[in-house]
């Protein structure tokens, strides 16, 4: 039996939750109005008009023009070469304020993008806001691992490899109780720092491998037979990121294992989105 729930009724539990907290608020209102106190209103700090102004003159169209190039890493180098050229012709004028003048280009990208999405229907790579990036997977690229995958989708990139083995493999950590002693299935993901274009130095485990391969893993483990006799290992490493290489693992580690002949019960994949809002409206990107 595949531990899925249809949409329709994932549909109906999240409406149905929606409602449940319609209660609470309704609630949480009618303290309040007994016995709460009047809420602190927070005072927005307003820019600088002038500076704001140009700001606009000297960098929006060139950010429009930065920010309508493709390529992640290309993308990132014009804008952040706008921004330095935007900073270094108002320095002289506004030395005391150079803060709000960074500022400022901070939020004119954001407007810019914001814009794009919810009236012109497009993101940043020109897409649609339903199209999904090219997708390309193969499988058995490393010929000695049990079973392997190369998930690629658009500038994000996953190499994952299945590794099986006996119940002498299980992973045994300390606990008080004899229960849950002994781990037989563990995915593990790994974000080196030029998967971002960076260098840096490799250090220990951080939040975002732990967090991102319990995601993974947590997908993953719904599809595995009932009785599986093997300790299954499954690594993610990711070799390019430009969004979402957790869900990108997801899908290299259904395909791993399914070339390692661990006869999974279904294909699982996995997709990420976002959401821009603007008060005339919302637009999914």
């Amino acid at each position: 039996m595949v531990k899925k729930v249809p949409e329709a009724e994932l549909l109906e539990a999240l409406f149905f939750g929606h409602d449940e907290c319609k209660k609470l608020v309704a609630l949480q209102e009618m303290l309040k109005a007994k016995v709460g106190k009047a809420k602190q209103e927070v005072v927005l700090l307003e820019r600088n008009a002038e500076i704001r102004k140009a700001v606009e003159e000297l960098a929006h169209a060139k950010l429009v023009q930065a920010l309508s190039i493709k390529p992640k890493h290309e993308r990132s180098d014009a804008v952040s070469a706008v921004s330095k050229e935007t900073v270094a012709a108002l320095e002289e004028k506004y030395a005391e304020s150079l803060g709000e003048v960074k500022t400022v280009l901070h939020d004119l990208q954001y407007e810019i993008v914001r814009k794009r999405a919810v009236k012109e229907k497009t993101r940043l790579d020109g897409r649609g806001l339903t199209d999904v990036r090219p997708i390309e997977c193969q499988t058995g690229i490393i010929p000695r691992a049990h079973g392997s995958a190369l998930f690629t989708r658009g500038e994000t990139q996953a190499i994952v490899v299945a590794t099986l083995g006996t119940s002498m493999d299980a992973q045994r950590t300390d606990a008080i109780s004899a229960e849950g002693l002994e781990k037989t299935f563990m995915l593990h993901y790994n974000f080196p720092p030029y998967s971002t274009g960076e260098s840096k130095p490799m250090r220990g485990t951080g939040r975002r491998e732990i967090g991102h391969g319990a995601l993974a893993e947590r997908s993953v483990k719904r599809i595995l037979p009932e009785k599986n006799p093997y300790v299954i290992r499954i690594v993610s490493d990711i070799t390019e990121s430009n969004g979402s290489s957790s869900m990108a693992s997801v899908c290299g580690a259904s395909l791993a294992l399914m070339d390692a002949g661990i006869p999974v019960k279904d294909a699982v994949a996995g997709v990420a989105m976002g959401l821009v809002q603007e008060a005339d409206g919302i637009a999914c990107a």
